[in-house]
């Protein structure tokens, strides 16, 4: 997809600062230092637009990032991060699992991993838990230019089968370094998108048939 404009909305610490214009939204999640706003900015084409902190750990609300006036990217905090105070991991959790639950703009979920380890607890917890409330997911494995390409395949079949991959998920290997990934992962997004209206249409069909007619 051709990005011809992206900005930086709002950093959103609960339901009352979130958008209201029903755009798409797709929520980036991962490890802290995992490479979230590297991949922001390389899908944005906008260098520097998501902040890149030498502090893991730092981002403390949702960042809203809309591209092309037709769907945002919603940048979580990271997890996995022990330094961060118990407390405001409390306070990420309640957010993160409202939004996740009771945002009806969500459209499903890049959950990004570092291609060139396991995925953690945290990972696997984070993955498990969208499959329970049933979030679809695009799994993105970064950081692909630090291994060589012959051992792609069996870090992803790592990745797949740690997560334990489900249904129509799938794995994208990505690189900010060289845009590898960027295209395809462009692709899988207005597949979903596309995918998720004609079914909403088809929704609307049925329950216009079924419905009773005015006298």
């Amino acid at each position: 997809m051709k990005v011809t404009s992206s900005e930086f909305i709002i950093s959103a610490v609960g339901p009352k600062q979130y958008p209201i214009d029903g755009l798409h939204e797709i929520a980036l999640v991962g490890r802290s230092n995992v490479g979230k706003s590297s991949l922001l900015n390389k899908m944005m084409n906008r260098k520097g637009l998501a902040r890149i902190s030498s502090r893991p750990g730092k981002t403390q609300t949702l960042n809203y990032f809309r591209v092309n006036q037709m769907l945002y990217f919603v940048d979580f905090p990271g997890y996995g991060y022990a330094k961060v105070a118990k407390t405001i991991k409390e306070q990420w959790g309640k957010m993160i699992e409202g939004y996740l639950k009771n945002r009806n703009e969500l459209r499903f979920i890049i959950q990004l991993v570092d291609i060139r380890h396991a995925p953690s607890k945290d990972d696997i917890a984070m993955y498990d838990w969208c499959k329970q409330i049933g979030l679809p997911t695009v799994v993105v494995a970064t950081k692909g230019d630090k291994i060589a390409r012959g051992r792609w395949l069996q870090h992803t079949k790592i990745i797949r089968q740690s997560l334990n991959l489900r249904g129509d998920d799938t794995i994208i290997v990505f690189s900010s370094e060289t845009g590898q990934g960027k295209d395809e992962l462009w692709a899988e997004i207005m597949r979903r998108i596309r995918a998720g209206e004609e079914m909403a249409r088809e929704t609307a069909a049925r329950a216009e048939e079924t419905a009773p007619a005015s006298e």
